[in-house]
């Protein structure tokens, strides 16, 4: 098992290196999850020493939480439709930059402020990089709770194992109110487009973990310092 402190630092080193790619001028979506804050809390240290940036969009309350202890200046959707950049982690990375997201629980917000961005940028250390998706970590759907019995059976029948996600013996609801189903594929994820098609195609699925063909770059800390991967460099 890796040692926490060391992986917390690895985490540190790519959120600072993610946070120095934002310029004056600039309109940012904030990730959600351990690396993301430190973004996010790097960000707030630049904006003391001088870093003077339009606003940024958070993806869930407690990104938002720390922006506003950090004295970062927010903003919305309505206000900036269209981002320059957003900074987020990820649970599983693999060599083509698609992603598995969502541990934290905020995947939708997440996946709408990334698709809003001009670039996305992934951060993480190198316990996320995988060849596979799914092979380690389970994939998060996020769901109506009114669908939950008709997509439970839908997703067992793609051979996933379902559990659905508790936080403290309650039901976990997302910022959203939704529920999310952890989702085990046995063997992986060996055709990630055509699963979020059929995913996306059940109603009652709000959205799913699976970011495909979004990342521009993943920056990645470990124990030689920080890396910049694009595409098959993982």
């Amino acid at each position: 098992m890796q040692d926490t402190t060391q992986q917390d630092n690895w985490k540190r080193l790519a959120g600072e290196a993610a946070a120095r790619l934002i310029e004056d001028g600039m309109v940012l979506g904030l990730g959600s999850g351990s690396t993301a804050s430190y973004v996010v809390r790097y960000l707030g240290l630049r904006i003391q020493e001088g870093l003077q940036i339009v606003g940024a969009v958070p993806t869930s309350n407690a990104t938002e939480q720390l922006a506003r202890e950090l004295n970062i200046p927010l903003t919305t959707l309505d206000a900036h439709p269209e981002l320059d950049l957003a900074v987020d982690g990820a649970d599983e990375i693999d060599p083509r930059l698609c992603l598995i997201k969502g541990g934290g629980g905020a995947l939708l917000r997440e996946k709408i402020v990334a698709s809003a961005a001009r670039r996305f940028v992934v951060v993480g250390d190198v316990t996320k990089q995988v060849l596979l998706l799914g092979a380690h970590f389970p994939l998060p759907v996020e769901i109506v709770p009114f669908a939950l019995p008709l997509v439970r059976r839908r997703l067992e029948a793609l051979e996933a194992i379902v559990q659905l996600r508790y936080k403290e013996d309650q039901v976990f609801v997302t910022d959203n109110g939704n529920m999310i189903l952890d989702c085990t594929f046995p063997g992986g994820i060996r055709e990630p487009e055509k699963l979020q098609t059929q995913l996306k195609s059940i109603a009652g699925v709000v959205e799913t973990g699976l970011f495909l063909n979004m990342t521009e770059r993943a920056i990645i800390g470990g124990p030689e310092g920080v890396k910049v991967v694009m595409g098959e460099e993982l």
